[in-house]
């Protein structure tokens, strides 16, 4: 999250505060399924508008972070590979 520009990185830490408040309330735009993956969420800081995006899943009653992405839109490949990065870092995970 350092070597995101000053600007993306307080969007992304309101919408991470925006997931911490609101959980499972937090919808669409702010939040959404990641299609490619297993049970991987993105969170979209600025409702969508940021370049970036914070790969999650809920383990247990929290909402972990498994990477920082580019938007697939922008970046597909570096999307993808947060995916899969985040699946594996994810999957380690112990509830």
């Amino acid at each position: 999250m350092l070597a995101l520009p000053v600007g993306e990185r307080a969007a992304l830490r309101h919408a991470m505060e925006k997931l911490e408040a609101m959980g499972l309330m937090l919808g669409h735009p702010h939040t959404s399924n990641v299609q490619s993956a297993r049970s991987l969420r993105e969170l979209r800081p600025l409702g969508g508008a940021s370049r970036w995006r914070a790969l999650y899943r809920r383990i247990g009653d929290a909402f972990v972070i498994g990477a920082i992405a580019p938007d697939g839109s922008v970046d597909p490949n570096g999307f993808r590979r947060g995916i899969v990065v985040a699946e594996e870092r994810l999957d380690a995970v112990t509830p």
